[in-house]
C-alpha cells in the first residue's frame, strides 16, 4: 500500500510534437496529467539534465541526427512536410552493401535510423523527445530520493526506441534512460512494460545485461507490432541470459488471464530483488483503443495497480501508449487508486 500522493513530472514541449492524422496527440498526455491531478498529483518541476544521460543509453550517431533531421529535411524541394523514410535499412540491403557506413542524404539517414513510417520528424519533434526524457528523468531522481511513487507523464514515449533506432512512434527511450541513470546511482531496477505492443527497444537496451531485468506482457508478435520480437524464447543473451522475460499474449486478452499473466510477471520480478521498479505504462490495452484489440476495461487496472503495490518497491510510471482518449482518464484513476489501495 502506498498512501503518499504520486509526484508528477510533465513538460509542456510535448505540444510542439502535433502530427497530422495520427493517434499520437497531446490531448493523450493532457487527459492523462489532468486525472493526475485531480487525484491528489503533486506536479514537481524539471530539471534539464543534458545530454550525457541520454548518451549513456542512444548512440552519437542518433542524437546527432535527431535534432537537426527536420531542418535538412524541409530544405529539400520536397518539404516542407513530415519527415519520413522511404527506404530502409533492412538486414539483407546491410550485409552485403558497404555495412558500417552511414548515407550522406536526408533520405538515406532517415532510413539508416527509423525502423518504419510510423513515425514523422516534425519542426518540434526533437524538443518534445528531449523534453521526454527529462521528465522521466527528473522522475527517476525523484524515486532514487526514496519517494514512494513518480508518475513521469511522458510524450511521446519510449519504449521502441533502440540504442541507434528510432520508430513506433518512439525517438528516445524514456524508461531506458531513466534505469540507466538508477543503475549509475547504485540501484537495482526492475522493468515492467504493461503496453499492448513489446517493448522491443528497452530489451534490445539491456539484453545482454544482468543489472537491469526487464519483463513485458504484450500481444503475440506474431499477429501485432512490433511483429519480429517479443517472443517467450527471448530471455536476453550472454551476461544478461534469464534477465529478459516476454509473456505474449493473444490480441483479444480478457482481463481474468491478463491478471493471471501479470501474477506470473510480479513473481519473476520479485525474485530479482530490485530496489526500484519502472513500469512502462501503456492504456492500448484497453477495450476499443484504436491501436490494439485487448479487452480490458478502466476497472482492470485497479488490480493491476494493486498488483504493482504488492512488491513493496518505489513506482516510478512512464507513460507510454493508449490513444482512446475518452478510456484514459478512467484508467489511470483506476490505477492510482489500486496503488493507493
Amino acid at each position: 500500500m502506498m498512501s503518499d500522493s504520486p509526484l508528477l513530472f510533465y513538460s509542456s514541449t510535448h505540444r510542439q510534437h502535433n502530427p497530422v492524422d495520427h493517434p499520437e496527440v497531446p490531448q493523450r498526455i493532457e487527459a492523462l496529467l489532468e486525472v493526475a491531478l485531480a487525484a491528489g498529483g503533486q506536479l514537481r518541476e524539471i530539471t534539464d539534465w543534458g545530454l550525457s544521460p541520454l548518451l549513456a543509453v542512444h548512440s552519437a550517431g542518433l542524437l546527432n541526427f535527431l535534432p537537426w533531421a527536420y531542418e535538412r529535411f524541409s530544405s529539400l524541394p520536397e518539404g516542407p512536410r513530415a519527415a519520413i523514410p522511404d527506404c530502409f535499412a533492412v538486414r539483407q540491403l546491410a550485409e552485403y552493401g558497404a555495412s558500417g557506413y552511414i548515407p550522406r542524404t536526408i533520405w538515406g539517414q532517415l532510413g539508416h535510423y527509423c525502423t518504419d513510417n510510423l513515425t514523422p520528424i516534425l519542426p518540434g519533434t526533437w524538443p518534445a523527445a528531449y523534453g521526454a526524457a527529462q521528465v522521466a528523468l527528473s522522475a527517476a531522481a525523484a524515486v532514487g530520493d526514496r519517494a514512494p511513487l513518480a508518475y513521469a507523464v511522458c510524450r511521446p514515449p519510449g519504449h521502441h526506441a533502440y540504442h541507434d533506432l528510432y520508430g513506433g512512434y518512439c525517438y528516445l527511450n524514456n524508461v531506458a534512460i531513466a534505469a540507466q541513470w538508477l543503475v549509475e546511482r547504485g540501484h537495482r531496477p526492475a522493468i515492467l512494460d504493461i503496453d499492448y505492443h513489446h517493448g522491443n527497444g528497452t530489451q534490445a537496451i539491456f539484453y545482454e545485461r544482468a543489472d537491469v531485468f526487464f519483463c513485458s506482457l504484450h500481444a503475440d508478435p506474431e499477429e501485432e507490432y512490433p511483429y519480429y520480437c517479443g517472443f517467450a524464447n527471448e530471455v536476453g543473451r550472454d551476461e544478461g541470459e534469464g534477465y529478459s522475460l516476454n509473456l505474449p499474449l493473444p490480441p483479444a486478452t480478457e482481463e481474468v488471464v491478463y491478471l493471471r499473466t501479470l501474477g506470473r510477471a510480479m513473481n519473476a520480478i520479485v525474485d530479482f530483488r530490485p530496489d526500484v521498479l519502472l513500469v512502462s505504462l501503456g492504456f492500448d490495452t484497453l477495450a476499443g483503443d484504436p491501436q490494439g484489440e485487448m479487452r480490458l476495461q478502466p476497472a482492470s487496472f485497479r488490480p493491476i495497480g494493486r498488483a504493482l503495490a504488492e512488491a513493496g518497491l518505489p513506482v516510478l510510471l512512464v507513460q507510454e501508449g493508449g490513444y482512446k482518449v475518452a478510456s484514459l482518464r478512467p484508467a489511470l484513476l483506476a490505477l492510482l487508486e489500486g496503488i493507493a489501495y
